[in-house]
């Protein structure tokens, strides 16, 4: 079952540069392996993600096969304004999460 880790400040001071992580459990399956009997496992894995601050987008991620499994993405931007942080990660057999984080800028 997918789960998004994130951790992104409660506060900060209007301009701040604020760090912000996040860790998606996924398995990411490459498409590369096969099983014992030859067949191809099946590719599985997250092909975007994308974060909005206040609606905008300030980040966005193509993965491709290569990632590993659960990735972790951290990344930094610019306090301007207290609000909420969104996060949404999609990908192949219809993969789509998504998570929230406020911030408070004072």
């Amino acid at each position: 079952m997918p789960s998004a880790l994130i951790n992104v400040p409660a506060k900060a001071r209007r301009g701040d540069v604020i760090e912000i992580k996040t860790l998606m459990s996924h398995i990411m399956e490459t498409g590369y392996r096969h099983t014992a009997s030859g067949a191809v496992v099946p590719r599985d894995i997250i092909t975007n993600f994308t974060c909005r601050y206040n609606g905008t987008e300030i980040f966005r991620a193509d993965f491709y096969p290569a990632i590993s499994a659960n990735p972790f993405i951290t990344f930094f931007t610019t306090a301007t304004e207290s609000g909420k942080f969104e996060f949404e990660w999609t990908g192949d057999k219809g993969f789509s999460e998504t998570a929230s984080a406020a911030i408070t800028v004072e």
